[in-house]
């Protein structure tokens, strides 16, 4: 079920009435939500929902045996058997196919007989983000930073509708202590959960589906007919179409659970604002970056063993990020690509506190010459990922760099507007917009509804027919 869909729409309306009549009942409004969440995911797929169900199971046994063990290896064990199971599901449905193309096609080149049966499974929308989730819940669990929920609290804290199927990747001890807060309707925030769905829907719907449309899809599907300027425009297009589109879906994700009195964190801090990719990560994706950082830097040791250690665990890091995006060595390499840039950043860092290298000025140019480069790099990066091959990606900047003349008929007028749009929004002042959500609020209910409306109009009308996927349901 899409979020910008009259589907969703009568569905959330009866939820959201279901929610409010049963908010006094905590078991009955748990089982409520459950069904309601259930029912959201089977939409595309009932047998989705089995997958679902099972990973909740495991994870919730796993948790259970960790905290009944006293003996620190035992739990490690535990734990370690926990996660794999848990994992299991995903590895086999994102990856199975991709090992076993992989392996046989390097046996072929090794003159050998090697080929594993290729099994065709369609990949469940979602998995990769609650199979997240569910390795939070256990490692948290062993960790001691979490205690062990209750059998309907953690199948709602895995189910919950408004993030399952493309985050915000939310922790336990984010989203489970909510679930026994009796919510107060008087307190809605109901502006700021408006503001943050039409705003989701206008990114989505406006900028990220008319950019697909007008040149990304043309481009990156047929890059040899098209000269350096088209690449170049469906280049930058594409940054702005998988931000706009991608935070467009979790502000509309925040947007709902605020409607329910819920608050789920931040994912996207104007990423595109960066002067450095170490910026980029602390503002992209932001839920991720922090779970690869807590589920995988740390634990493989981060910054605690070396220099030379930290290198290496920084690229593991990056690479299996790379690989969670996708079953290809497309996301292989654009994951290593910034591994490698990570990599070459805190080397820079390094060498400037020992006085090896000066640090740069604090003027104005140098700060436009630090954004245009790590502008510039996350571009590059974005060509491996959207692409649907390295062979493809090194064509299209093969014919960016040199130079290639051809028509240039996609880049329009319409193109240029919402690629400015969406990285006008990466440096406009936060004042304004703070300012018009505060008039917004004092207004009475019936003109804001009207303001709602129109803007809801606006957006159907400026947007193409029909409503594309979500960029990371297929993650």
């Amino acid at each position: 079920m899409l979020f910008p869909t009259v589907d969703f729409a009568l569905f959330f309306c009866l939820v959201f009435l279901g929610h409010w009549v049963l908010n006094h009942n905590a078991r009955a409004w748990k089982a409520f939500m459950i069904a309601a969440s259930y029912i959201f995911y089977g939409w595309w797929n009932p047998r989705y929902i089995f997958l679902l169900a099972g990973v909740t199971v495991v994870a919730q046994l796993a948790a259970i045996v960790i905290s009944r063990q006293e003996d620190q290896r035992r739990r490690m064990w535990a734990m370690a058997i926990g996660v794999a199971a848990v994992i299991g599901p995903l590895l086999f449905f994102k990856y199975y196919g991709f090992f076993a193309v992989n392996v046989t096609n390097g046996a072929t080149a090794l003159h050998a007989t090697l080929a594993p049966p290729l099994i065709q499974v369609a990949l469940p929308v979602g998995v990769s983000f609650y199979t997240f989730m569910a390795i939070s819940y256990v490692v948290d669990v062993y960790r001691r930073e979490f205690p062990v929920a209750s059998w309907i609290d953690t199948t709602l804290y895995l189910s919950f509708f408004p993030h399952l199927v493309a985050g915000p990747i939310v922790r336990p001890g984010e989203l489970i202590p909510q679930l026994d807060i009796q919510r107060d309707p008087r307190h809605l925030d109901i502006v700021g959960a408006g503001w943050m769905i039409l705003g989701g829907l206008f990114k989505k719907v406006v900028i990220a589906n008319y950019l697909a449309a007008a040149i990304v899809d043309p481009v990156f599907g047929e890059p040899a007919r098209h000269g350096s300027l088209e690449i170049l425009v469906a280049i930058v297009a594409y940054a702005v179409q998988i931000y706009c589109d991608f935070s467009g879906y979790t502000d509309i994700a925040i947007g709902v659970a605020k409607m329910l009195g819920f608050q789920f964190p931040q994912n996207f801090d104007r990423p595109y604002s960066a002067r450095s990719v170490q910026d980029f990560w602390r503002r992209w994706h932001m839920t991720l970056s922090r779970w690869l950082r807590d589920y995988l830097y740390i634990p493989l040791g981060g910054n605690r063993k070396g220099t030379v250690r930290t290198y290496e665990n920084l690229m593991i890091t990056m690479l299996l990020g790379g690989l969670w995006h996708g079953a290809a060595w497309h996301f292989v390499v654009w994951g290593g690509l910034h591994g490698v840039y990570l990599v070459v950043g805190h080397w820079k860092a390094t060498l400037r506190a020992r006085g090896v290298l000066a640090t740069p000025p604090d003027t104005w140019w140098t700060h436009a010459l630090q954004w245009a480069s790590t502008f510039a790099l996350v571009c590059v990066g974005w060509v491996f990922f959207r692409a649907d091959s390295v062979g493809t990606a090194l064509s299209m900047l093969g014919r960016l760099v040199t130079f290639q003349s051809g028509p240039s008929s996609l880049v329009t007028v319409p193109v240029l507007l919402a690629i400015a749009i969406g990285m006008a929004v990466q440096f406009v002042p936060r004042a304004p917009g703070a300012a018009i959500r505060s008039a917004v609020s004092r207004l009475h209910p019936v003109p804001m509804g009207i303001a709602a409306g129109l803007a809801l109009f606006a957006i159907t009308t400026l947007g193409p027919r029909g409503v594309a996927p979500f960029i990371y349901f297929q993650f």
